[in-house]
């Protein structure tokens, strides 16, 4: 007698997740920031060069708001606390804000 195996034939199906919503960062202008001291803010927190960072400085004074850079939300929310803390050590009034890019 012959014995017949059933085999199962599994239907591979791609499920492709959607990337996570990215988050931009930035910093609002006030009228008792030091220049200097966003600008090393920009350096430390977001790794910006001197050039980058004295153009985002000057686009917060010039505009009221600048971009830092754009991040997954937790990565984001990590940086606005960062700029936040180093602020007021400072006693800085600085802002620091996300907002899901698109929005």
């Amino acid at each position: 007698m012959m014995s017949r195996e059933l085999t199962t034939v599994l239907e591979r199906k791609e499920i492709r997740a959607n990337p996570p919503p990215l988050f931009d960062v930035l910093l609002l202008n006030d009228d008792y920031t030091p220049m200097e001291f966003v600008v090393d803010v920009l350096g430390r927190v977001f790794g910006l060069g001197q050039e980058a960072a004295v153009r985002v400085m000057l686009q917060v004074h010039t505009e009221g708001r600048g971009l830092c850079g754009t991040y997954p939300h937790d990565i984001a929310a990590t940086r606005v606390a960062r700029v936040v803390t180093l602020a007021r050590a400072a006693q800085h009034p600085l802002q620091c804000i996300m907002e899901e890019r698109g929005s």
